[in-house]
């Protein structure tokens, strides 16, 4: 069964909306599309060993189709999560970070997004379902970043009809 392409139009818009709409927020499809074809280097920050937890199977997922994603958590520093080392903090990253993936509590945000433009470089933070801080996502927006809050990579991929991260050629 095919679905109508004014269904599905009409679908993503309710779930951007929907997911942002008690903080007051609005995430951008545009924005959202950008950061997902434009990142290749994704620091996760807040990334879990823990199969069942989120940070884990999205990481996974974002490896699966061809994302570099580089776990951040001070806890598992120097070990190994999917292949990938663990790095304390952003900092500690030797490779250039396109995106950061914040799985960490709101009240955390500020610091690594203060640490994300310490940095240079990191075209966009991103925040997980759940995580809304406006203070942070403001000032990453005037150093020039993109900002998607309350969503995640691994549900809007699929959503947006993004098959991973765009080839060079098309950057």
């Amino acid at each position: 069964m095919r679905i109508p392409s004014s269904f599905v139009s009409a679908t993503t818009t309710f779930l951007f909306s929907f997911s942002t709409m008690a903080s007051g927020f609005q995430n951008s499809e545009a924005t959202i599309r950008r950061v997902l074809t434009s990142s290749r280097n994704i620091a996760l920050v807040g990334a879990s060993s823990k199969p069942e937890r989120p940070s884990n199977y999205v990481m996974k997922y974002l490896l699966d189709i061809g994302y570099n994603v580089i776990p951040i958590n001070p806890g598992l520093e120097g070990q190994e999560l999917h292949g990938k080392v663990v790095y304390g903090s952003l900092s500690n990253v030797p490779d250039p970070i396109d995106m950061v993936d914040i799985f960490r509590a709101s009240e955390a945000v500020p610091s690594i997004v203060d640490e994300a433009i310490a940095l240079g470089g990191v075209k966009s933070i991103w925040m997980q379902v759940g995580i809304v801080n406006k203070e942070a996502a403001e000032k990453a927006k005037s150093a020039g970043m993109d900002v998607v809050m309350d969503a995640c990579p691994k549900v809007q991929i699929p959503l947006l009809g993004i098959s991973g991260p765009s080839p060079l050629s098309e950057l």
